[in-house]
C-alpha cells in the first residue's frame, strides 16, 4: 500500500545548536518551500559535520541531510529542490560561512555568495548558483 506522503519531499533532518536563531529562521524557509523538517540539537557540531564530509573550509553554522544529500548552511530552498530533481553525483550543497541575505541571514544587508557542490570522494568542489551578485556598472 502506498502512503498518502509517497509523493511528497523527503524529511530534511537539520542538526544545529539550540540557541542559534538563524538555524531556526532557515529551517521555517525551508518548510515554507515545502520540505518537511526534523531537527536535532547537538553541542558538538563539528563531530557531525565530519561524519559527514563536510570540509572545515565549507562549514557553516548548521548541517542538514535530505535524501542521501548532505546540506550545510543557508542553502536556499530552490537550489536543495533543484539538487533532488537533477540527482548528481555529489556529496551536497554549501553555503560556506553565513553570509547577509542568505535565507536565515535576513539582515538587511546583502552579501555576495555562492552555493557550492561538493564531493567528499574526490574532493571537487564547484559553484552551484549565485546570488546577490555585484552589479558590474559599479565597479
Amino acid at each position: 500500500m502506498i502512503s498518502a506522503n509517497s509523493s511528497a519531499e523527503p524529511t530534511m533532518q537539520v542538526y544545529k545548536s539550540e540557541t542559534c536563531g538563524c538555524c531556526q529562521d532557515w529551517i521555517e524557509h525551508i518548510e515554507a518551500a515545502g520540505i518537511p523538517v526534523e531537527s536535532t540539537n547537538l553541542n558538538a557540531m563539528n563531530n557531525k559535520k565530519m561524519e559527514l564530509g563536510v570540509p572545515p573550509q565549507l562549514a557553516s553554522c548548521h548541517t542538514a541531510v535530505i535524501d542521501g544529500y548532505v546540506i550545510e548552511g543557508h542553502v536556499p530552498a530552490s537550489d536543495i529542490l533543484r539538487l533532488l530533481r537533477e540527482k548528481p553525483a555529489v556529496t551536497g550543497l554549501t553555503v560556506p560561512g553565513m553570509p547577509h541575505g542568505s535565507p536565515g541571514m535576513e539582515t538587511g544587508k546583502e552579501d555576495h555568495y555562492q552555493v557550492l557542490a561538493f564531493d567528499s570522494k574526490d574532493e571537487s568542489i564547484n559553484v552551484w548558483s549565485e546570488y546577490n551578485q555585484p552589479d558590474p556598472s559599479q565597479s
